[in-house]
């Protein structure tokens, strides 16, 4: 028994830091083609915003922990918005990472994603994303949030262990490529709140109180975040 599970566990490891071959070119460029099929139109995007959230959120909440500071807990709403309070110091680095993490946690992740993807690591996404979203839903606080992050880490999870190696790829890649191009749009629709005269509790107005630089750099950091990282993350994904 001992035998046969020290193999199973091998076997287990193997799979998943092991590599797999690249998907087709036409999958590559059809995974970016859905990606931005449920980014442009704005019916779509009212509901997949919400993947986009849940990594907003739980940007904000894995600094906050990295930072020192006490995560009370996140709420996701079924609005796309978001709310993660955590207590300790309300001002000093800390504060100000926890605050910057929100809007360029998704296009990071994003880059992140791909980078493993351009190494082979199809099976190795699949379950450190199922990690994260398991990690998030203990500090998930209300019902609406729990469903979400538990739809999205089910299909993570059936598609690593029942799908085949193409539908692998496809899943991973489509979630990659929604990441960096999913990543780009909130900052611009931030932007066009801000010219409006809303949004005047956003992130980038809590870091301008925060650090004294005006909020209008903060979204320039912003959008510089998320546009370099669909540059890179490009570059990484497209077959060489």
């Amino acid at each position: 028994m001992n035998t046969l599970a020290i193999a199973s566990a091998t076997d287990l490891w193997d799979r998943v830091t092991g590599t797999q071959p690249d998907p087709d070119t036409w999958v590559v460029a059809a995974t970016a083609l859905a990606a931005l099929l449920v980014v442009l139109p704005a019916p779509a995007w009212r509901l997949s915003r919400n993947a986009v959230t849940i990594a907003h959120e739980g940007g904000h909440g894995l600094v906050a922990l990295l930072a020192g500071r006490r995560l009370d807990g996140i709420r996701l709403h079924s609005d796309t918005s978001g709310l993660t309070v955590s207590r300790g110091k309300p001002t000093g680095i800390g504060m100000i990472l926890t605050a910057a993490a929100g809007y360029t946690a998704p296009p990071l992740l994003g880059l992140g994603g791909a980078a493993l993807l351009g190494a082979g690591h199809i099976t190795l996404l699949l379950w450190l994303a199922t990690a994260l979203l398991l990690a998030l839903l203990v500090m998930i606080r209300n019902a609406y949030g729990a469903l979400t992050v538990v739809l999205s880490g089910g299909a993570f999870l059936l598609v690593s262990w029942l799908a085949g190696p193409q539908v692998q790829a496809a899943f991973a890649y489509t979630v990659v490529w929604f990441l960096l191009l999913g990543g780009v749009r909130p900052a611009f629709e931030l932007q066009a709140k801000r010219r409006r005269g809303g949004a005047g509790d956003s992130d980038a107005d809590q870091l301008s109180r925060l650090t004294n630089v005006p909020a209008a750099l903060w979204l320039f950091f912003f959008h510089a975040v998320s546009l370099c990282s669909l540059i890179g993350g490009t570059r990484w994904l497209l077959p060489r």
